[in-house]
């Protein structure tokens, strides 16, 4: 080989592992790395001792067969998702972002601000709101709305509709995601299909439907499936919020599998609920890109 084409090569190389060797020590450590780990405990007997005597499919017979809570939190999950996806996080993002970019920029620009303030604050500061909003006696915000406005009795949402409470806390913040997505793509529509529909005697609800939708057709699939997957993982705001309860009646698949791992002490148990999760976002990653 000449030196010319050795060295070119080497460069090459250099590159590769300059450029792209930190995004893949991270990709291996925090993605590939806990996915081995957890897969090959959820064939174990981990404990709260952490010890590990032998390799066994009971994690798994113990799913099928005596986990009568597995079936709920399945139920509970399929709900929070397919609502919280449908209404707010796609549904009302692209609400949003076709209002703010209908608006002068300015103004929607200021409004897409204060859209994200929840998102860029602590998820405890968010949830304590939300706790205060959702307040049973009259110190809340909802019920002092209910009691002095409208002269009712005080409600108790966190209680009586606590899946409502926690699909209206994920949906709101949910939502902020898919509305700078959906504004990002339509801002970059050529200006002049907005034009020649003008011109054609379209109006504002025609060109959002023949112009502005099927531009948006690759982002609303981006967006369903990220956050789809996104929200099959998360319960850090139903645990702040209403702790999975009560009862276990807003306790997700993936905060049931915490709970087994991590106050339970059912290590393995936890990992092979983990894994059946993976496995459910795979196949519903691989059905909503189809």
């Amino acid at each position: 080989m000449p030196d010319f084409a050795r060295a070119q090569l080497r460069r090459q190389r250099i590159n590769f592992g300059l450029f792209l060797g930190p995004a893949l020590v991270l990709l291996l450590l925090f993605f590939v790395a806990p996915v081995i780990i957890d897969v090959v405990l959820a064939f174990t007997d981990m404990g709260r001792t952490l010890a590990v005597s032998n390799f066994t499919l009971e994690n798994f017979e113990r799913m099928v067969t005596r986990d009568t809570r597995l079936l709920g939190a399945l139920g509970i999950t399929f709900i929070f998702v397919l609502t919280t996806l449908g209404v707010f996080n796609v549904t009302f993002a692209l609400l949003l972002a076709l209002v703010t970019t209908a608006v002068p920029r300015r103004l929607g620009a200021f409004f897409r601000a204060v859209w994200l303030l929840p998102r860029m604050s602590p998820s405890v500061v968010y949830a304590l709101l939300w706790l205060w909003v959702v307040d049973p006696n009259e110190r809340g915000l909802l019920n002092q709305i209910v009691v002095h406005v409208f002269d009712m009795p005080p409600i108790d949402l966190r209680n009586n509709h606590p899946l409502l409470v926690i699909i209206l806390a994920n949906g709101f913040i949910g939502a902020s995601l898919g509305m700078l997505i959906f504004t990002s793509a339509i801002r970059s529509i050529p200006e002049h299909l907005f034009h020649a529909a003008r011109v054609d005697g379209a109006g504002s609800l025609a060109i959002v439907r023949h112009v502005t939708l099927p531009a948006l057709r690759w982002p609303i699939s981006y967006m369903t499936i990220h956050q789809t997957l996104s929200l099959l993982v998360s319960f850090e705001y139903i645990l702040l919020i209403t702790a999975g309860g009560p009862f276990y009646d807003t306790t997700v698949f993936s905060l049931y599998a915490y709970r087994r791992a991590f106050e339970s002490g059912e290590y393995a148990y936890g990992a092979a609920l983990s894994l059946i999760l993976v496995v459910i976002g795979v196949v519903a990653a691989l059905a909503l890109w189809r």
